[in-house]
């Protein structure tokens, strides 16, 4: 019971006001300075994530681009960095193996053994120019491969003319050349 006639109340056990049924108990706000950290911290996260993501797209942009001739005239100056290559896949070569295929490429007349592992895409056949990501692997003199990119649709062969001319004059092997 109310005597005051004010509309307060006090708990009696904590010794707390309260207004009709209103709790008027101050609020635990974090300090400035503790959410400041928490914005440094997201920050720092923020950073750390568009740094990692620019590093890994200039790495991927930053392979080199080789014909097979030009790999193999360059074979140690590349040792065992990535390094991309093009070249035509070699009738015939073709040999489907545990962990993928091997094939071999050529390129204004020089021919290159690839070990790929994985599946290749399904346009991949003899005949057709590819490009291949990996590195020499020396242990067993061949280009061993862990990505494969056959494109030869519409808008490819429109923006890439020349390229593909260049694939295709380039990737035939003189019947004296034995891959």
């Amino acid at each position: 019971m109310d005597v005051t006639g004010s509309d307060h109340r006090t708990d009696v056990a904590t010794g707390d006001e309260e207004r009709d049924g209103l709790d008027l108990r101050p609020l635990h706000v974090s300090s400035p300075r503790a959410r400041k950290r928490g914005g440094i911290l997201v920050l720092v996260l923020v950073v750390v994530a568009l740094a990692f993501v620019a590093t890994k797209a200039l790495s991927d942009a930053s392979l080199f681009f080789y014909n097979a001739d030009e790999a193999v005239a360059t074979r140690d100056e590349l040792g065992d960095r990535r390094f991309r290559l093009q070249g035509t896949v070699q009738e015939g070569s073709i040999t489907t193996t545990g962990d993928g295929v091997d094939f071999a490429v050529a390129f204004n007349g020089v021919t290159v053994a690839v070990h790929h592992t994985g599946d290749p895409p399904e346009l991949f056949k003899a005949g057709e120019p590819v490009v291949l990501e990996g590195r020499w692997d020396r242990s067993v003199d061949v280009f061993a491969s862990d990505r494969m990119l056959v494109k030869h649709d519409e808008e490819y062969n429109e923006a890439n003319d020349d390229r593909i001319a260049e694939a295709e004059q380039g990737g035939s092997v003189p019947a004296t050349n034995d891959p």
